[in-house]
């Protein structure tokens, strides 16, 4: 495994071309509108209709975790060997969408009386999500996200991971302002048609509107050494740099699940605030703006050094949202806390593109994936769900004692995200060398 090597931090901004522009902005966006219904609505739907357990979220989230890690890693790496990125991103988004829509047929309200009906609906959305997972992972973090690396440079990756650090929160956004009320009204079946649909179109037009990078770099080995690759120890010690970003990119990625699964949950049931929509789009409106202008102070001051004064912003937010009750408070402590997450993720994901092997960059993404999801999933949601039964916090609805999320699972997150600061010092400490990165 070859090294890449990256400028320090950019003197010298670089444009990012218009057509690589709107391919970030609309695949980027549409991907990330999927992955909301996915990280976020199937919860609140599971939540809804099926059993308000939160084991039962934590294992859906772990088991489509483990799902999205492989399928990364197995058509990561086959896109580098057949040297091509646009027929994984257009014909996996198509199956991606058609599966998101697939949601729809599943009724849990016929049975839910009865425990063995429920215990049905909970296996069939957890194989569901495990098989939209694989097309969206191999669509979107596999292929997608190597073509990013392989069509930007280390002195314009910190404005397009600012901007994409954005997506998820405009996705956010548009389905808590659009589709949000079709939720509220029990239009599930609706609701996932309309995003899986506008996902499969968006894979139709991506087929014209991705531009395969300039060169895409491979490797002579086989299919399997090549998959396998990036976990080899002598991986690790060549490439300590690409290694060290993933540890950190894991710690931050494990504090946010420990309360990104239960915090439409949180809002509705403890706060009490029935306008959730409006505090999340305050929310997310206001820490986009940041997130956008931060890219460009990121790649002026240099990606790692902004990633502690990011990573404290985000903690001190955590605290506050452990603190606040009342509707403008959250949006205040809200803002703080995701402007903080997006900087620290934008200046983590921009570092990992630089430190990418360029011989080995679809591969790469399973690693990435290793580390900004199936650890995340797996550890986060299970840590959320133990401070939230510690905390033994109930409500009566129709007679049955529910659990609800506690502020206490923002504490948990605040400790957890102030590690990232170990690796952050450790890179501090590690010469960057000079680019020798293939123009996009």
């Amino acid at each position: 495994m070859t090294e890449t090597v990256t400028t320090p931090a950019a003197a010298r901004l670089e444009p990012v071309g218009p057509r690589v522009w709107a391919t970030v902005v609309l695949v980027g966006f549409v991907g990330q509108l999927a992955w909301t219904v996915e990280n976020m609505y199937l919860n609140v739907f599971v939540y809804n209709t099926i059993t308000t357990d939160p084991t039962v979220i934590a294992l859906m989230v772990a088991a489509s975790a483990v799902a999205a890690t492989l399928a990364t890693m197995f058509l990561g790496t086959a896109s580098d060997r057949a040297r091509r990125r646009k027929p994984f991103i257009a014909i996996g988004y198509v199956l991606w969408g058609l599966t998101t829509a697939a949601f729809g047929l599943i009724q849990p309200d016929a049975g839910a009386q009865a425990a063995q009906a429920v215990g049905l609906a909970v296996v069939a959305v957890i194989a569901l999500d495990c098989i939209m997972t694989v097309f969206g992972s191999g669509a979107n973090d596999a292929a997608f996200n190597a073509w990013v690396t392989e069509s930007t440079t280390s002195r314009n990756r910190g404005r397009v991971d600012g901007v994409l650090a954005v997506m998820p929160l405009l996705s956010m956004l548009v389905v808590f302002g659009a589709l949000d009320g079709l939720t509220q009204a029990g239009e599930w079946g609706l609701f996932f048609g309309i995003v899986g649909g506008s996902t499969a179109v968006v894979g139709v037009v991506a087929w014209f509107l991705v531009k395969e990078p300039a060169q895409i770099q491979t490797t002579s080995d086989g299919y399997v050494a090549s998959l396998i690759h990036g976990l080899r120890p002598s991986s690790v010690r060549a490439n300590p740099r690409l290694y060290v970003l993933l540890i950190a990119t894991a710690v931050l990625g494990v504090s946010t699940q420990i309360f990104i699964p239960y915090l439409i949950i949180y809002i509705q049931r403890y706060l009490l605030i029935d306008g959730y929509a409006i505090v999340l789009a305050s929310v997310l409106t206001v820490a986009s703006v940041v997130s956008v202008l931060g890219g460009r102070v990121i790649d002026r001051v240099g990606k790692v050094r902004a990633i502690i004064p990011a990573i404290m912003i985000m903690a001190v937010g955590l605290i506050a949202m452990a603190l606040v009750r009342d509707m403008l408070s959250v949006i205040a402590a809200g803002i703080v806390m995701m402007a903080g997450f997006m900087l620290t993720a934008a200046s983590l994901s921009a570092s990992v593109r630089d430190a990418t092997p360029l011989d080995r960059v679809g591969m790469t993404q399973g690693l990435r994936m290793i580390a900004l999801v199936l650890i995340p999933m797996v550890v986060g949601p299970f840590i959320g769900a133990a401070v939230i039964i510690g905390a033994n916090e109930t409500y009566i609805d129709l007679g049955v004692e529910k659990q609800v999320p506690t502020p206490w699972m923002f504490v948990a997150a605040a400790i957890v995200s102030v590690l990232v600061i170990i690796p952050a010092l450790v890179l501090r400490r590690m010469p960057e060398p000079q680019s020798r990165e293939v123009e996009a």
